[in-house]
């Protein structure tokens, strides 16, 4: 390297290019001349490397929500692209990200029922047991905090924590990095969609995050009635459960899973206690979002989940105990489990045993169209 130039007059490139300190220094002498860097440039100079980019290259492409959901945001610093979103999806569904190879992200969220798990408690490396039910991801592109206890404040965040999970995938970050930059399938998709192959666990969640935000479930019967008028979409029955559903004296269900005029998530996206997994002495056997944000409000309450595609998920609540639609809505019904913390929407409600059956099938009406491209790749 020819340091003849002005550089070398701060920027001694033989002497500071494999001494951290001796750059450190040089680097100041050229913030002293008023010199401006740009971090390539540099790196170059020096030999050095400069962070490996993990924004998407080429052309942002669209998420086009359905029938029924508004529209999809988007994470500046994570624009999606054709190629991001396909090797996130074959990253979901590789087994790879587990210790023994035996377990995939789609391994607890199976497309075929409703990306939950159908198993009360999910399994993980080796069979061990988790502590709570796998919650669906369908339509998770709208959650503003992940997990029952929201512990993720984005789908980028969530996307390491069941990898590096002991009861779970078991792997380390480091490990999987290294097992993902040893295939060289992988070495070409990073490089397809992030312009190098450099292959960092913030590329890999990325690329989840992006493959999931397609995870979209609309133009369900509910919504082809309610937003298109289509009187003819639901049953007598589902009609009748859509009213139980709304009446606040009644089933009260949307005060938690809402509805608007333009389109519905079914989900408040906050935390309630419901009573459910509280034992005969009110004692909790899960304390939920209080051991996230240490509140006292908080002990026993979980995070209000998505209603859509809710036929498919099942079994529910966070600890998977209500095997059925209709045990929900009898626990409900029924006030859910006294204890201190029980939310003030629990209330005892007076439903018929019609209601509940009109219930029911209304929540059936909520099963969606799925977008062709979000199960194994190849399998469109």
């Amino acid at each position: 390297m020819d340091c003849s130039s002005s550089y070398s007059d701060f920027f001694m490139c033989k002497r500071y290019s494999n001494n951290d300190k001796g750059l450190a220094g040089a680097l100041r002498q050229c913030a002293r001349a008023g010199v401006l860097l740009v971090c390539g440039a540099a790196a170059g100079l020096c030999g050095c490397k400069g962070p490996v980019s993990a924004k998407a290259v080429g052309a942002p492409v669209a998420i086009k929500a359905p029938l029924g959901l508004p529209e999809v945001p988007i994470p500046e610093d994570n624009r999606p692209t054709a190629e991001s979103i396909a090797l996130g999806r074959r990253l979901f569904y590789d087994r790879i990200l587990s210790k023994d190879n035996s377990i995939a992200c789609a391994s607890c969220h199976d497309p075929q029922h409703g990306f939950a798990d159908r198993r009360e408690r999910s399994l993980g490396v080796g069979g061990t047991v988790g502590h709570r039910n796998a919650p669906t991801l369908v339509n998770v592109a709208y959650a503003d905090e992940l997990f029952w206890d929201g512990r993720a404040p984005t789908l980028e965040a969530q996307v390491g924590g069941p990898m590096a999970d002991a009861l779970e995938m078991n792997q380390s970050h480091d490990v999987s990095i290294a097992k993902l930059k040893a295939n060289p399938v992988y070495k070409e998709l990073f490089r397809e969609a992030y312009g190098t192959d450099g292959i960092t666990m913030k590329r890999v969640e990325n690329a989840i995050a992006s493959f999931e935000r397609t995870i979209l479930c609309g133009n369900s019967p509910f919504d082809r009635y309610e937003y298109q008028g289509r009187k003819d979409a639901l049953s007598a029955a589902q009609i009748r459960g859509l009213a139980v559903f709304k009446d606040p004296l009644k089933g009260n269900c949307a005060a938690c899973h809402s509805m608007g005029p333009k389109y519905a998530l079914f989900t408040d996206g906050q935390f309630h206690n419901t009573g459910e997994g509280v034992g005969d002495n009110e004692e909790l056997s899960d304390e939920g979002r209080f051991t996230q944000s240490k509140l006292n409000i908080d002990r026993g309450a979980f995070k209000t989940p998505t209603l859509r595609d809710v036929a498919l998920s099942g079994p529910y609540m966070h600890d998977g105990k209500l095997k059925t639609l209709k045990d929900v809505v009898d626990f409900y019904a029924g006030q859910g489990n006294s204890n201190p913390n029980l939310d003030e929407r629990m209330k005892r409600i007076n439903l018929s045993g019609q209601d509940r059956s009109d219930l029911v099938e209304f929540l059936k009406s909520l099963t969606g169209e799925l977008p062709p491209n979000v199960g194994p790749p190849g399998k469109e």
